[in-house]
């Protein structure tokens, strides 16, 4: 059975959060190049004005933006959402962390993990990440 003890060895646990993390920081790295290449291609010759600050326009700051963006290729939403990923990568492993002490019965880390994971997804919905 998957979430049994005998199936998931220590080592295995590892192997997955390494390879986890591995993959998490690959991937971003390749969607965020893609992104950089699409934007190279399909940018103005002009250089953007650098003595003024502009804000990042409402559509990347938003999933729904980001992923109307990704539709139509856009390159700053293909950039944004390989930052997305890279962001994703350490809650991903906080999660799975969870369910690995949950199998080894070690219930202390899995209330400091579940608090861990508690001001992250705090953070992100009220805005303070």
């Amino acid at each position: 059975m998957v979430f049994s003890r005998k199936y998931w060895q220590d080592k295995d646990i590892q192997s997955v959060i390494g390879k986890m993390l591995r993959w998490g920081v690959l991937s971003s790295a390749a969607v965020t190049s893609l992104g950089g290449l699409l934007y190279i291609f399909t940018a103005n010759k002009e250089l953007p004005p650098y003595h003024t600050f502009h804000d990042v326009p409402a559509q990347y700051k938003s999933l729904r933006g980001i992923f109307a963006g990704l539709l139509h290729l856009d390159s700053l939403s293909v950039i944004q959402f390989g930052v997305l990923i890279l962001l994703a990568t350490p809650i991903a492993r906080v999660l799975f962390s969870i369910f690995a002490f949950l199998l080894e019965k070690d219930y202390l880390y899995v209330v400091i993990s579940t608090i861990v994971a508690g001001i992250i997804f705090f953070s992100m919905i009220g805005g303070l990440a």
